[in-house]
């Protein structure tokens, strides 16, 4: 009897509308944006189309279309022109992202302002920690040392007005290291979105060629999780939450939905999903070769991940979702 009730509610989009038990929200959506320095830039990333590199001006703009769509929220990546091997742009309170957040914040009050906090993007070598020579070897990551210029780097975006701080470097310690820092400088009330689980994933490329961050030797499995790993998953969620995170980040989404829903069960902590770039491009290419309809894929996609468990979600699309929504 039961499955015929359902068939006679699904015949009816009212009826489907009805008694659907998830559906994506506006106030979800987080989008992510690539600033770099200079101006006149808007660099197209060949590699995520509809996606581009913006200069400080240039920026303010598309987050003023992005905030006019109904979206609420976004998190900043900064890209410098200059590097080393001590990831000293990273802190530095003139950097590009300490400079875009006060004038986002300026231009735009009611935006919650979020920024990533890890290191790749600002050393020459690529990789999210520092790193010391070991021998003949090109390195190994040295995370207490990391773990400190996190902290700096956090305190700077907190000093120049960020909403929320979200470090994604994957070091060990660095959640309890920058709620001590942000709290001894007085911004106790600034929250931490951390990516608890992180997986090395196939799925970040197009991603590094937006933040220009390819490691220049090894990999970053070192820091980053076995995608195997499940217990591991929960054990660094925990962690992190001991450590002081208001909110849980699970990477890449769409490969780990499982995570998503034991994080939110387990922790019962706000669980922030991030649809990876790889995900963005592979329904990008199938939608431009007709394979798939890019809206109903995309919406289905992010619908998944809300329904286990995900109350934010990390999306390039989140423009374009907000408009769906609206339609």
């Amino acid at each position: 009897m039961t499955s015929v009730r359902l068939r006679r509610l699904r015949q009816d989009e009212r009826f489907r509308r009805l008694i659907r038990e998830n559906d994506l929200k506006v106030d979800q959506l987080v989008a992510p944006f690539f600033v770099v320095e200079g101006k006149g830039i808007e660099k197209p990333i060949a590699s995520m189309p509809g996606i581009s590199q913006y200069s400080l001006d240039t920026l303010l703009k598309e987050v003023g279309g992005v905030a006019q769509s109904g979206v609420g929220s976004i998190l900043l990546f900064g890209v410098p022109s200059e590097k080393d091997a001590q990831a000293n742009g990273a802190w530095d309170a003139k950097g590009i992202v300490p400079q875009a957040i006060t004038a986002i914040k300026k231009e735009f009050p009611k935006l919650l302002v979020m920024s990533d906090v890890c290191l790749c993007a600002y050393t020459d070598h690529g990789h999210c920690g520092l790193v010391e020579k070991n021998g003949n070897s090109d390195g190994v990551i040295v995370n207490d040392a990391s773990v400190e210029v996190l902290a700096k780097m956090a305190l700077a975006h907190a000093q120049a007005g960020v909403d929320m701080v979200s470090p994604s470097d994957m070091m060990d310690g660095r959640v309890g290291a920058i709620r001590d820092t942000l709290d001894e400088n007085g911004f106790d009330q600034v929250p931490i979105m951390s990516y608890a689980v992180k997986y090395a994933s196939s799925f970040y490329g197009p991603f590094r060629d937006a933040a220009e961050s390819p490691p220049q030797f090894g990999d970053r499995r070192s820091y980053q999780m076995d995608s195997a790993n499940q217990d591991e998953a929960l054990r660094e969620g925990l962690q992190d939450m001991a450590e002081g995170a208001d909110i849980l980040m699970v990477k890449p989404a769409l490969t780990s939905l499982d995570i998503i829903s034991q994080l939110k069960e387990t922790t019962g902590l706000p669980i922030a999903a991030y649809n990876v770039s790889g995900e963005y491009a592979m329904v990008k290419a199938a939608a431009e070769k007709g394979w798939l309809n890019e809206k109903e894929a995309v919406l289905e996609m992010l619908t998944s991940m809300t329904r286990a468990g995900a109350q934010i979600l990390v999306t390039y699309w989140a423009k374009d979702v907000a408009q769906w929504l609206q339609e």
